[in-house]
């Protein structure tokens, strides 16, 4: 654990009661200039406060009154910031929010494109090509398709989302995240090229080209959700410091960012192929349809996020080659090469209802994303009775997005205030969309009929909000945020791939109900959720996660019970682990010191390498305060033997160094 990683340590001036410092206590020959420095290291002002208490250990108002300074203060600084750039350059907020959000969730961006278009394409095809999509009945009395092939349409493509997000996970942790990156990106570009291209000697042949071409692009989509997701989180402040102000206050923010992009794809999405239909049917989006212009207009919405997914191949090869960093440094320190099977057994252990929590929430959040984008027809359909237009239904798609998009901005504005935060936001979101859903559920003809329709349609579109900003947003970043750092990938995967079965759940289950039952089965899965979170899903907000690591060693070492750091602070524990006594050994005057001694641990250890004079580039002399090393240094060899106190204390109790 190096100094740097806990960010600039500026000392905030003398301590002139040291004696009775909460930080300081007991330890021994610490001048005040040293307790002042080693404050600001490893109780920041972030989450401490003067006297060295933790914020979720303050009383409530002295709580309220402390996360709110400490955000305002960050925000007038954020402004600030965005003002010295605008004057210096107006455009430089636009490159940073590109560099920053944009590129980052660039592969979220082109697998929403994709993704949801399926669905928006599935009317122009049902209206286009009847006789082979349209399901068999009175509309359609001579079927040319197998119409099993024609539904799964919805299904094979979920399966290999599902295969992707199980694979690339187990890849991610295994091989790194950039080759993970690397292979999504690339099965997505040859899934696309599948996907223009894709024909058959017959229509029905056509289908199955198509569907199995949305099989192989669904698996690069799948990967993107462990990629993005730990990729983004490990290096959210750069060049691997994790434990910073920067980590603590705005990852998830970073993280909810990327994730967006998503509902930016669906958006783009909609847009080019109202633009495309307009281009290829003569200026109107009135039905009957062309062949012709059906068929230009899907496949140049799919060339189009082709050019975009070969950019995203060449920047992930040249442009990302420190995104495995993170994971090479725990496993360089756990003397694991390949993958971790020892971090996967002990996940389940220690982490099982974590594991249950995140995935059980992530199916539960499926059920209603899904459900509401495949119910989307069937609600266009009654709020516009006799309507024969795709157009139509593809425009009130984008209020739907655009209501999406607003919530999506909203999380990413909420999700690291420690007041609300993760497990809030995420309870409050399923319990909203529940009663979105139960109210109609009970009144369905009520809500039917053209007078009341307005007040279906308002919650209708809530509860797209609530969900973006609830349980969508929030369940891809706890799903690789509450996992110890070699196995992230692969939780985020099962998560994921168990979110993804609950998409499947609502396509089946939609085909076998009618309209009203939906609003009867559905809601309980919200319910579900909101349940699961509450029981098992821990908050880790404003927790950073070199934190978590240092709790993640001492269980992999055997010595759960020596670690009484704020990663096991009843705040951030689940109720479930906190009822098990999970949190028991908490205690921060030990942990103070513990933390001290590994960074004597280091410090001893950095002296040792530069006098044998290797790695000089990385033993800078900043890299330690002048205080600091000024502490270490007369404690080191105040005690004999080269080793201070607390050195020999670990010595006997353990038979080792302590950095060892």
């Amino acid at each position: 654990m190096s100094v740097r990683d806990y960010g600039l340590a500026a000392p905030h001036g003398p301590n002139m009661d040291t004696d009775r410092h909460v930080a300081t206590e007991d330890l021994h020959g610490m001048s005040p200039q040293e307790a002042s420095v080693f404050q600001s290291i490893l109780k920041p002002d972030d989450i401490y406060d003067d006297q060295g208490v933790y914020w979720a250990d303050m009383p409530l108002m002295k709580r309220l009154r402390f996360v709110n300074h400490v955000d305002a203060v960050e925000a007038k600084k954020e402004l600030s910031s965005i003002g010295r750039m605008i004057k210096a350059d107006p455009l430089s907020p636009v490159g940073y929010y590109m560099r920053n959000m944009v590129i980052p969730g660039a592969g979220l961006l082109l697998e929403g494109y994709v993704l949801f278009s399926i669905g928006n394409l599935k009317p122009l095809f049902q209206a286009t090509f009847k006789s082979c999509w349209q399901q068999p009945g009175k509309k359609n009395p001579n079927p040319i398709c197998n119409y099993t092939w024609v539904e799964a349409v919805d299904y094979l493509e979920i399966v290999g989302i599902i295969v992707g997000q199980i694979l690339v996970g187990i890849i991610g942790d295994w091989l790194g995240r950039r080759w993970g990156l690397l292979q999504d990106a690339t099965i997505m570009f040859l899934g696309l090229l599948m996907l223009t291209a894709s024909w058959g000697v017959t229509q029905n042949g056509w289908v199955i080209c198509y569907v199995w071409s949305l099989f192989f692009y669904g698996i690069g989509v799948g990967g993107e959700y462990p990629m993005t997701a730990t990729s983004g989180m490990e290096n959210a402040v750069g060049s691997g410091k994790v434990s910073t102000k920067e980590d603590r206050l705005h990852r998830g923010r970073k993280v909810t960012s990327a994730f967006l992009m998503q509902g930016w794809g669906q958006f783009f999405n909609q847009v080019i192929l109202i633009l495309l239909l307009l281009i290829f049917h003569h200026g109107t989006g009135n039905p009957p349809y062309s062949k012709l212009a059906a068929q230009w207009t899907y496949r140049i919405s799919f060339a189009i996020p082709a050019v975009g997914t070969l950019w995203l191949v060449y920047y992930r090869a040249y442009k990302m080659k420190a995104a495995s960093k993170q994971l090479a440094t725990a496993k360089r320190k756990s003397n694991v090469t390949g993958y971790d099977t020892k971090a996967l057994r002990y996940t389940f252990t220690y982490f099982g209802p974590r594991l249950f929590a995140t995935a059980g929430a992530w199916y539960a959040n499926d059920i209603f994303f899904y459900g509401n984008k495949l119910f989307q027809n069937n609600f266009i359909a009654v709020i516009t009775p006799n309507n024969s237009s795709v157009m139509v239904g593809w425009l009130y798609n984008l209020i739907n997005v655009g209501v999406s998009l607003v919530g999506y901005y909203m999380a990413t504005f909420f999700i690291d205030n420690k007041l609300y935060g993760r497990k809030w936001m995420m309870i409050v979101g399923f319990m909203m969309d529940f009663i979105l859903f139960i109210v109609p559920g009970f009144q369905f003809s009520y809500y039917q009929e053209k007078s009341h329709v307005t007040a279906f349609q308002a919650m209708y579109f809530l509860s797209s909000f609530f969900n973006q900003f609830g349980p969508n947003s929030v369940t891809f970043i706890v799903a690789a945020e509450v996992f110890p750092t070699p196995i992230r990938a692969t939780a985020h995967g099962f998560s994921a791939a168990v979110g993804k079965a609950g998409a499947l759940t609502a396509a089946v289950m939609y085909n076998y109900i009618t309209d009203p039952q939906k609003f009867h089965v559905v809601p309980w899965f919200g319910l579900g959720g909101a349940i699961i979170t509450w029981l098992f899903l821990p908050d880790t907000t404003g927790l950073d996660l070199k934190e978590q690591e240092r709790r993640w060693s001492f269980i992999r070492d055997g010595r759960e019970a020596d670690y009484h750091g704020i990663a096991i602070h009843p705040q951030h524990l689940s109720l479930w682990e906190r009822l098990r006594g999970v949190g028991k050994h908490y205690n921060p005057a030990l942990d103070y010191q513990q933390k001290l001694e590994e960074l004597r641990g280091e410090w001893i250890d950095r002296q040792a390498r530069k006098a044998e004079e290797k790695d000089q580039e990385e033993l800078d002399d900043d890299e330690y305060s002048s205080h600091v090393s000024s502490y270490f240094e007369r404690t080191h060899t105040a005690n004999g033997n080269g080793y201070g106190v607390n050195e020999k204390k670990q010595l006997s109790d353990e038979g080792r160094r302590p950095d060892e």
